[in-house]
């Protein structure tokens, strides 16, 4: 293990002086993080799962929370099933992790060959002390990924690699109150969860039922520091009413490409915070945070990240590092790294005066007339026009070319028909003077919203 990774959560709790943090789950509802580690959630003794794998399928985040808490070191592996996922996926799921018990606060609305146990939410509740080990198992986490198609492959991951950017037992000098718009069943809501556990930090946990609106006036009732989402994320929450709801000290993006636009935006509605953006994914781990408030990074990055081995082949990023998953769980599933440990992480680059940046996924390139474009590239052109909100770029068919470029758009301000008009052709122009011919979207309309997945990223479909 790492120097800093933690035995357990419940000794990361124990070390951190949980006593006096305060854990938030949503409106009304707060507990301390040793009242999770101390008050049994399980209708079951948790000794009767030691060694198990079980799958955590609870719905309520706050259920789930001190479930993982109380289960880590117990059984041998643990599945975090988010609750945006479809539940035709759980026998699937439950079979490839040979599971032996799923975990659930809710009747389930599949037949699966495991063992059923309940779990419930509410401090004070529970009578029975959860069962502990001297010597805590070395529990595998197993994360699902968001893939918009198909069933979800299972990464491996371990407490150790899950932390191992993480500085255990710190004391923060003020403090902190941590919260991110993803679930903390998810890699990036994880993360910010893990990091408060083990600096005893408050968190505000969200709820997938529960509204933006709702989150962000629970977020700043509890006085929240410290937030997380993706470009898509901040983008709504930038074009409601509700962003002034919360005044953080820092703000961070993950999950996809921060634009310039972005960042911007950011800085001008919350001039007191520190912005960063951080590269992290389900199989790489946190490979490196980007602070200077640009989009892409350093050059240098590759070489003077400490502790993570970065590189560039074929113009795409890999990563290796203790925070990488180990592999992909199934007899079938491909291997997660290659020979040298490097996790490929299929983001394509390009180097510009001494800068890297991040265009897109490797298989989301549009293919006009043999030209390569990368929906990305020109979302962040379209992103950076003033009356623009955010945009999706995608491909549709022709006959001619095989397919073209084609934006929706979101305005930041309703204009009449006329307007409209000449706001097309002025971002079109705008495109024309910042991108190739062919990345150039050949049409464009003004739609009212884009669709985001519970997971934080922009939906992307072909037209």
């Amino acid at each position: 293990m790492p120097r800093n990774s933690p035995a357990s959560l419940r000794a990361a709790i124990g070390a951190a002086g949980g006593l006096s943090a305060r854990l938030v789950a949503g409106p009304g509802s707060s507990a301390s993080w040793s009242q999770l580690a101390g008050e049994s959630v399980l209708n079951c003794h948790a000794a009767e799962l030691e060694g198990q794998s079980v799958v955590l399928a609870a719905l309520d985040p706050f259920a789930a929370a001190a479930a993982m808490i109380q289960l880590d070191g117990i059984v041998r592996r643990m599945v975090l099933y988010p609750p945006d996922l479809s539940r035709e996926h759980l026998s699937f799921v439950a079979a490839t992790a040979g599971a032996d018990a799923i975990v659930t606060d809710q009747p389930l609305p599949v037949e699966v060959d495991a063992r059923i146990v309940f779990v419930e939410s509410g401090v004070g509740k529970h009578n029975s002390q959860p069962y502990s080990k001297a010597s805590p198992l070395q529990t595998e986490w197993i994360l699902l990924t968001s893939g918009t198609t198909g069933r979800p492959k299972l990464v491996q991951h371990n407490l150790a690699s899950l932390t191992a950017d993480i500085e255990f037992g710190r004391v923060p000098s003020a403090p902190v109150v941590w919260s991110t718009f993803y679930d903390i069943r998810r890699y990036g809501g994880l993360h910010i969860f893990l990091d408060a556990v083990c600096s005893g930090a408050s968190m505000v946990i969200s709820y997938a039922q529960e509204s933006l609106g709702d989150f962000l006036t629970t977020a700043g009732e509890y006085g929240v520091t410290n937030i997380s989402g993706t470009p898509s994320h901040w983008r709504r929450a930038l074009m409601s009413s509700w962003a002034g709801k919360i005044a953080p000290a820092y703000v961070r993006l993950s999950g996809e490409i921060a634009d310039q636009a972005i960042l911007n935006s950011l800085r001008a509605q919350y001039p007191q915070a520190r912005i960063g953006h951080t590269f992290a994914s389900t199989e790489a781990g946190v490979a490196f945070s980007v602070n200077d408030e640009l989009m892409g990074f350093p050059q240098e990055v590759l070489d003077h990240t400490p502790d993570v081995d970065i590189k560039v082949v074929e113009t795409t990023l890999r990563v290796r590092s203790e925070r990488t998953a180990s592999r992909y769980l199934g007899a079938d599933s491909p291997a997660l790294r290659d020979a040298d440990g490097f996790v490929d992480t299929g983001d394509a680059l390009e180097l510009r005066n001494g800068r890297y940046y991040l265009v897109g996924r490797r298989d989301g390139i549009v293919n006009v007339g043999g030209f390569k474009v990368h929906p990305e590239e020109v979302e962040a052109v379209i992103n950076r026009h003033p009356a623009v909100a955010m945009s999706l770029v995608k491909a549709k068919k022709n006959p001619i070319t095989g397919a073209l470029v084609i934006a929706d758009v979101v305005m930041r301000n309703p204009l009449s028909d006329e307007d409209q008009s000449a706001l097309q052709r002025d971002i079109l122009q705008f495109c024309r003077g910042e991108l190739a011919a062919y990345k150039v979207p050949a049409s464009l309309r003004f739609v009212t919203s884009l669709d985001v997945s519970d997971s934080g990223k922009m939906v992307r479909r072909n037209a």
